[in-house]
């Protein structure tokens, strides 16, 4: 079929057959090739209103999965067992199947709860494994300490956790008091490095009056190898009716307070240390750091 010149003309005329042949289940290529009319503009209004043959659309790809999430739902599965059936966002699962009945609950609350606490109890597991990885290789990365680390640990330890001078209050005293044995561990390695004698140190155990005092004094004279004629008398905490104490348990051991006789010396090399190690810090660059 050719036209002149004027062929779009009789406009009304070339609609009537473009539309007879989309009714016919031409494509509009092949309505275009069939009527010899190039013009996109003019082909659109040819044909418009005129809904395409279906085996002209293009399948998406969600098609397959949204009858399949339909067809799960049909069965009774919930959003959460379709989620994971076919791996795809819950909220895609909810604007496939939302217009379908809800299952009916196969499941009594009590049921529902017991799977819930069993998920949540391997997701727990899970990450105190990641926890408990992660520490030990901390832990392992670490190995020997030379003299110098040790010192350089033992000086920041005793600024953050021991007494201090104050220039209203001069306290020139060598006084560390903490809960974890470890870092009193770590206190006596820094003090048997700077060469203080264990004669020098006197102990005193802080607990509240309603725990197990006379098991915390034994704990802390064992750890820290000490007669008790080098522990003062134990401090005891006055209990408040109206505080709920969270620190109970055979755990809770109170603190041990460590005091070294005439440390004023030695509490000056600490200060003097400390801000030597803050002036270090300064000049150090990013270049100079390496961790990890």
């Amino acid at each position: 079929m050719t036209h002149a010149p004027g062929k779009y003309a009789d406009f009304d005329g070339l609609r009537d057959q473009a539309v007879a042949l989309r009714r016919a289940g031409l494509s509009r290529r092949q309505i275009r090739d069939e009527l010899k009319i190039y013009n996109n503009d003019i082909l659109n209004q040819l044909v418009k209103g005129e809904p395409p043959p279906a085996w002209t659309k293009r399948p998406r790809a969600k098609d397959d999965l949204k009858a399949k999430a339909r067809a799960l739902r049909l069965q009774g599965w919930t959003y959460d067992q379709i989620e994971v059936e076919l791996g795809c966002s819950r909220s895609s699962v909810s604007l496939w199947v939302r217009d379908l009945p809800k299952p009916d609950r196969k499941r009594t609350p009590e049921e529902a709860a017991a799977i819930s606490r069993r998920g949540w109890e391997a997701r727990s597991r899970i990450r105190d494994e990641e926890r408990q990885h992660a520490k030990e290789t901390a832990k392992q990365a670490i190995g020997s300490l030379s003299a110098r680390e040790l010192f350089l640990v033992g000086v920041g330890l005793y600024w953050a956790e021991g007494g201090k001078d104050k220039p209203y209050d001069r306290r020139e005293n060598v006084v560390f008091v903490n809960s974890d044995p470890g870092m009193i561990k770590v206190f006596l390695a820094w003090l048997d490095l700077l060469g203080v004698e264990r004669e020098r140190l006197r102990f005193t155990v802080m607990i509240h009056e309603n725990a197990d005092v006379a098991g915390a004094e034994r704990y802390w004279a064992d750890l820290v190898h000490a007669e008790r004629g080098a522990f003062n008398k134990t401090t005891l905490k006055r209990h408040n009716p109206k505080t709920v104490r969270k620190n109970v348990g055979d755990s809770y051991r109170g603190c041990l307070v460590i005091k070294v006789l005439k440390g004023a010396d030695l509490y000056r090399r600490i200060e003097g240390s400390w801000y030597g190690i803050v002036l270090g810090a300064d000049s150090t660059t990013e270049a100079d750091v390496r961790f990890g």
